[in-house]
């Protein structure tokens, strides 16, 4: 069985599990939280050199990056596809996704995370109140700019979901746990993309199982109430 390293509600690790959800793939999650001391295996530098989560074991394969691991489940399962067939489509997927887990993730919603749970809940330290603002007021609204101009009537690679859409959906999910809101009146095309990734059977799924973890963390799981069933 297909076991995956990380925790539900990383955005990254999200991403692996919708995709496995995507295809079918039966999982077990096996939980490590890197900032948590004693929380990695082992063998964790031999099995994520990085450090950082996602990583999986498939048999005798062992990967790390949730990208290559995305990747590697399409090749080894090809559908249903999260990959576009054009080539056009394709490169906008990839790009998405890599926007996704650098850009999106890396600006907004890393220090956001870090700062308002990893720094008071886990290392006993005080939210960094002028860092928290400038990125919502310098970063978010050129991100999230980006974004809504990229978000049309379908989705960002074409008429069906991709790998870019859940890799920016991720990010948004966990935006909203950690108590930030998708501002509809600003970004409302956005928004209304957002809705309609959020339909997918495989990313509500995913919402679906986490839940025992966010409230564990204590998350703010309120927006989800607003979901149509």
């Amino acid at each position: 069985m297909l076991q995956i390293y990380g925790v539900p509600v990383s955005v990254h690790t999200r991403k692996v599990i919708v995709a496995a959800l995507t295809k079918n793939l039966p999982y077990e999650i096996k939980e490590v939280v890197p900032v948590v001391p004693g929380s990695p295996p082992p063998d964790w530098r031999q099995l994520s050199p990085t450090g950082l989560i996602p990583a999986i074991r498939d048999g005798g394969v062992e990967l790390a990056d949730s990208s290559a691991i995305c990747a590697y489940l399409e090749r080894c399962h090809p559908g249903p596809s999260l990959y576009p067939a054009s080539a056009a489509a394709y490169a906008r997927a990839l790009w998405f996704e890599q926007y996704a887990g650098g850009t999106l993730f890396r600006e907004v919603v890393r220090p956001l995370f870090h700062e308002v749970f990893v720094q008071p809940r886990v290392r006993q330290q005080p939210t960094d109140a002028a860092h928290v603002d400038a990125v919502l007021t310098q970063a978010l609204p050129e991100v999230f700019g980006y974004l809504e101009g990229a978000a049309g009537e379908d989705h960002l690679a074409g008429a069906d979901c991709s790998i870019g859409d859940i890799a920016v959906a991720s990010n948004l999910v966990t935006f909203q746990y950690i108590g930030f809101a998708l501002d509809a009146a600003r970004f409302p095309r956005l928004a209304r993309w957002f809705a309609r990734v959020l339909q997918q059977p495989a990313l509500r799924e995913a919402l679906r199982r986490e839940q025992p973890a966010v409230r564990a963390m204590g998350l703010n799981d309120d927006w989800l109430a607003g979901l149509p069933a």
